[in-house]
């Protein structure tokens, strides 16, 4: 589907502050520093990116190198991009409803939706296994309901390693199977965009580098194509 933008010129500056563990894809330092998001191009399609990060940018030498970034400048578009690192779906997530990450991007009433959330559920997975599907399933349906003129993408969750741990294909299988229920569209394959690139990824060997977003900006363009985006 293809929708057209609406005038938007509020600049949002959102705290964000969440409790990071010591494992998966998030620093040390958090996510506790104001996200500053751009003044919207009343001309341009909104995306907004529902993400960890991967997608907030952890890794990249400046935050106009990554791949949200990459991608929107290439495409004409006015970014939204509230993404936390650490956070998955149920790990260092302390807020549902009014308030969190589906919540503000609600809140911004984007064109396009883009999900690319999941990694970080794997370093929590026993503690969370019974709530993910379900709570996965909430967020999307969200964002299906009350954007109702917006084209919601979910991205198969990311991975970094050439190892699998058994819990990453099951989280993918949830978030596909989600997806549909919620009547989102699907890209699969993200998983595997940076397996066999170790040049790609960053000193702590967690995060993509500057040629691993740009990789993925390229690998999200032609996904997005195929959708007809």
């Amino acid at each position: 589907m293809t929708f057209g933008s609406a005038a938007r010129t509020i600049i949002a500056m959102i705290a964000v502050s969440v409790t990071v563990g010591l494992a998966g894809c998030a620093t040390s330092a958090s996510s506790t520093e104001p996200v500053v998001v751009a003044a919207a191009d009343s001309d341009a399609l909104r995306v907004a990116f529902y993400g960890d990060s991967y997608t907030r940018g952890t890794g990249a030498s400046a935050e106009q190198l990554r791949w949200s970034t990459l991608l929107s400048s290439q495409q004409g578009w006015s970014e939204f991009n509230p993404s936390v690192s650490g956070l998955g779906f149920m790990r260092n997530r302390t807020e549902f409803g009014d308030g969190d990450l589906p919540g503000l991007i609600i809140s911004d009433d984007p064109d396009v939706v883009i999900v690319t959330m999941g990694l970080n559920d794997n370093f929590a997975y026993d503690a969370y296994a019974d709530e993910l599907p379900g709570q996965i399933l909430s967020d999307f349906e969200r964002l299906v309901t009350q954007l109702p003129d917006a084209q919601i993408i979910v991205v198969e969750p990311f991975w970094y390693k050439t190892q699998r741990p058994a819990s990453v294909g099951v989280i993918i299988s949830w978030v596909r199977d989600a997806a549909a229920e919620a009547g989102a569209d699907y890209i699969s394959g993200a998983s595997y965009w940076l397996t066999g690139h170790p040049e790609w990824m960053s000193d702590d060997n967690l995060h993509p580098n500057d040629a691993g977003h740009a990789a993925i900006a390229t690998q999200m363009d032609l996904a997005l194509r195929d959708l007809g985006r």
